[in-house]
Order: C-alpha cells, then sequence, then structure tokens
C-alpha cells in the first residue's frame, strides 16, 4: 500500500454537493449520548443475563463468569487504547476493514471487510431466533396461543427494515429509552440477589481465579466476549457524530467499562442467589429460564412479566443496532467500489444507507425462512431450529468480530509505523499487540472449542463448517483484494479511504480538465 495515503478528511458539507447528496452520510447526527445508547444496545444486556450467562455457567461449568468480565474488559480496554487513537485519524463508516486496510494495506482491507459483513449479519440474524421462540411462549402463556417462532421473527424483520430507512438519531432514541429501562430492571434483581443472598451467603468465591478452571474455559471466553460486541461499532458512525475525533474514542471508553462492570456484577449476582457451588447445576437444568425464576422468588410475578417483555424489546433493539452497523459497512463497501455502486448512496429523504439496510433485511429474510423450512426436523424437537439459529450464528459472529478486532489490533501497529510516529505512540503500540495477541489467543481457543460452542456431537461436521464460513470469508475477501489489485488497481488504492476518495476524484476530474 502507498505510504503516501493522506487522512486528511473531506468537510462534510463539500462531500454533500460532489455527485449528490446520496453519496455520503449525514454529519452531526449524534452525540455523545445517543452514540452510547446506540453501541451499548447491541450488547443486549437482558439477554446476555438470561441467555449468555445461565449457558456459561451451565454449559460450560465455568463458576468464575464474573472475573472472566472483568479480565475481557481489560484486554478489551487494552485494544481501545489503539483502536481509540486510529480513529482520530481515520473516520470511515466501514471501521474494521478501513483501518485494517490503512495498516496492513488494502488486500487485507478487503479480506476484512468481507469478514465484517458476514460476521454483524450472522449475530444480527442470530437473535431473530431467540426473539421468535421468546414472542411465541409469551403468546402460549399469556393468550393461550399457538404461534410458530417464525411468525413473529419475520415480522421482526420486515420492522427492523422499515426502521433501517429512517434516520439514525430516531432509532438512537428508540434504542436508548429500551437500554434504559432493560438496564435498570437488571440492577434491580441484582441488588435484590445481593440483598437476598442464595443458602450460601454474600459469596465472592466466583472472583477467585480457581473458579475460571475447567475443559470449558475456551469456549467460554468467546460466549462472554460475544457480551461486549457493540463497543467496537462507534467508529462505524464517526462521520455521523458531531467532533467524531473525540466523540468516537470517549464513547468506546465509557461501553467498554460500562459493560465489564455491568455483567460482571450481573453474573456474581447469579452466584450469589443460586449459590458458588449450585450456580453449574441449577444453569443446567434452568437455562434461560434462570433469571425469570429467581426474580419470580424474590420480585414477584408482575416484575417477572415486565422482565420477559423487555427481554423482548432489549432483543430488538440489539437487531435495530445490528442492522445499522451491517447497512454502513455496505455504504463504505459500495462507496469504494468493494459491492455495487447502489450500496454506496443513501436515503436522500433521511440520509440512511438505504440499499444496505436492503440487504441485511433481505438476508435476514432467507436465514429466517430457511430455519422455519427445516422446523423439527430431523431431532423432531420443535425448539431445534429456533435455538441453534440463535446458537449457530451468534457463535459465528463473535469468532469474526474477534479475528477483526486482532487483526485490527496488528493494524494500528503498522499504520503509525508507516507514519514515522510509531516513537510518540509507543505504549498505544504495547497495549495494542498486547490485545491482539489475547484475541488471536481467544480466536484460536474458539475454533478449537467450536463444537462444544454450538453443542454439536463429537465428530459433527459442524465443528469445521460453522467457523468455516469466517475462514471462507477471510479467504474470499482475500482473493478479491488480489483480484482488485491485479484487474481493478484504482479500485483497490480507494480500499479504506471512503470520504477522502471523493477528494481524490475530485482531484482527478480537475487535472483531466485541465
Amino acid at each position: 500500500m502507498p505510504t503516501g495515503r493522506s487522512t486528511t478528511l473531506q468537510d462534510p458539507a463539500e462531500i454533500s454537493t460532489y455527485k449528490g447528496q446520496d453519496r455520503a452520510l449525514r454529519a452531526d447526527r449524534l452525540g455523545t449520548a445517543g452514540l452510547l445508547l446506540s453501541v451499548l444496545a447491541a450488547s443486549a444486556p437482558l439477554m446476555v443475563v438470561a441467555g449468555v450467562m445461565p449457558t456459561t455457567f451451565g454449559v460450560m461449568g465455568i463458576v468464575g463468569q464474573p472475573l472472566l468480565f472483568v479480565i475481557l474488559g481489560i484486554v478489551l480496554a487494552l485494544f481501545s487504547i489503539g483502536y481509540a487513537e486510529m480513529s482520530r485519524h481515520v473516520h470511515n463508516a466501514g471501521a474494521f476493514y478501513a483501518y485494517i486496510a490503512r495498516g496492513l494495506g488494502p488486500t487485507a482491507g478487503a479480506g476484512a471487510s468481507l469478514v465484517a459483513l458476514v460476521a454483524y449479519s450472522a449475530m444480527q440474524v442470530g437473535v431473530y431466533g431467540i426473539l421468535g421462540f421468546e414472542i411465541s411462549g409469551l403468546f402460549a402463556t399469556y393468550l393461550g396461543i399457538e404461534l410458530a417462532w417464525w411468525i413473529p421473527a419475520l415480522l421482526a424483520v420486515a420492522a427492523t427494515g422499515a426502521l433501517g430507512w429512517l434516520k439514525i438519531d430516531l432509532n438512537a432514541k428508540v434504542l436508548g429509552v429500551l437500554l434504559l429501562i432493560e438496564c435498570a430492571l437488571v440492577v434491580v434483581f441484582d441488588l435484590a440477589a445481593l440483598g437476598k443472598p442464595g443458602a450460601e451467603g454474600l459469596s465472592l468465591s466466583a472472583f477467585n481465579p480457581e473458579a475460571l478452571s475447567g475443559p470449558g474455559l475456551g469456549t467460554a471466553l468467546c460466549f462472554c466476549i460475544a457480551a461486549f460486541v457493540g463497543f467496537e461499532q462507534s467508529p462505524v458512525y464517526a462521520e455521523e457524530t458531531s467532533k467524531p475525533h473525540i466523540v468516537v474514542s470517549r464513547v468506546m471508553f465509557l461501553a467498554v467499562g460500562f459493560v465489564a462492570l455491568f455483567f460482571a456484577l450481573s453474573a456474581w449476582a447469579l452466584t450469589v442467589a443460586t449459590g458458588p457451588s449450585e450456580v453449574v447445576k441449577t444453569s443446567a437444568e434452568a437455562g434461560p429460564g434462570l433469571l425469570f425464576q429467581l426474580t419470580e422468588a424474590r420480585l414477584g410475578t408482575a416484575f417477572t412479566d415486565v422482565l420477559h417483555v423487555l427481554f423482548v424489546t432489549g432483543m430488538f433493539a440489539a437487531m435495530l443496532s445490528f442492522h445499522n452497523v451491517v447497512a454502513r459497512y455496505a455504504f463504505a463497501m459500495g462507496r469504494e467500489g468493494l459491492l455495487p455502486a447502489a450500496f454506496g448512496r443513501t436515503n436522500s429523504g433521511t440520509g440512511a444507507p438505504a440499499t444496505g439496510s436492503l440487504l441485511q433485511t433481505g438476508i435476514a429474510t432467507l436465514v429466517v425462512i430457511a430455519f422455519a423450512v427445516t422446523d423439527d426436523m430431523p431431532t423432531g424437537d420443535p425448539t431445534a431450529p429456533v435455538l441453534h439459529l440463535f446458537t449457530w450464528m451468534g457463535s459465528v459472529g463473535a469468532l469474526g468480530v474477534t479475528l477483526l478486532m486482532a487483526a485490527a489490533s496488528f493494524a494500528v501497529i503498522a499504520f503509525f509505523v508507516r507514519r514515522g510516529t510509531a516513537g510518540a505512540q509507543v505504549w498505544r503500540l504495547v497495549a495494542a499487540g498486547a490485545a491482539g495477541l489475547a484475541l488471536l489467543a481467544i480466536a484460536l481457543y474458539t475454533v478449537k472449542d467450536f463444537g462444544v460452542l454450538v453443542g454439536a456431537a463429537e465428530g459433527s461436521v459442524l465443528s469445521w463448517i460453522l467457523p468455516g464460513i469466517i475462514g471462507a470469508a477471510v479467504v474470499t475477501g482475500l482473493l478479491y483484494g488480489a483480484f482488485l489489485r491485479r484487474n481493478r488497481p484504482e479500485v483497490h488504492a480507494r480500499i479504506g479511504l471512503g470520504n477522502e476518495a471523493f477528494r481524490l476524484d475530485q482531484a482527478a476530474e480537475a487535472t483531466s480538465r485541465d
């Protein structure tokens, strides 16, 4: 990659007049609060507490899950040091792949772009499965109506797609209200659990390093790191924020700190409520119903009913957040020629990346229909396709995002070394290197134990097919990048440039006219 690439971004107002308003995202639409709420919504706090935590306790047998969240919080804080500094120099809706392109070269950026598109799409689509299953359960419990899971799932796909066409500040308000209520009720449960502990009392044994032992540690790392997903999305909105060089990095650190503290406290509250020695057994028996059983005993039926509803709204908030991110990655890729040019245009009325939104809606529709067609086959369990949709796609997405974070960490180092400013950034580069190695180790652990992660039988082809989806995205993206370098060098040179590509186009046009 040429080392002389400029990182000076063109003024958004100027870009808007170049080749039409629909070639740029609307600037100054998000401040610190709006962006923070948008990225935190992707972490779906209630879904993590009710779904991820009981699975980590019950399936992986890791009692020290609270300590795991603290450790991962430290690793991701180290990652954020370099990532945040990079965000001050590169403002691009393509975030991960743009950073990787700037540091490791456009071909690597092309590979990362496809991984990002696949990973975030998988995570978003996976949520539709658990959402449909939960809504169908609510209909059966409260209305006595048997509703197939895929009906509410497809309705959610349509609603999410419609909101994807609306301007981002409306989405931020929707996400923010749902998130605040959701977090407040989880905190109420945490306080109730600590105020009325189980038979073993107010024990801190879950924070003992010995509680991290067990064969399921590798898979627990992936499950827990997936709970953090969302904080790294803040650079995706850099072009739409006020003062992105300040707001984006601020939001990133606030999000990592909040998520680590919130989930560590909530995981600890679960161990206190059940008892550290019983949490694995109780979680294995109750599954996602563990939280609701505990709230029923301590806070009553009305509170638990509200929690069930917010479980649904929290998942919907996460879907909106992931949908927005996928749409913006598609927009960035279309703008730079990695996808057809239609993806690089926004809705002229709202400024939303409309074509990318349609792409994500179409993918989600096809995947949900595919799982609906195979409903209760071949296991005879009608819940199997739903649970598989959630765990399979969520795990694939988590693996992809972990690899992207590791690659971005190394890209940060390369970026500042190429600029000749590594000396001034040495402590940030050391932090990025440490985070990159830790994240790469987590990714390798995840691939090694992927069969356990998705509940596949020993020797099952799923153990390599599912992580193979991310592997295929890496290889395909790199091959596509190499093809562009050989056959379309002008497109290859634009990868990762974002709005800067418009300035280059204008300069080229001016030169040709002269």
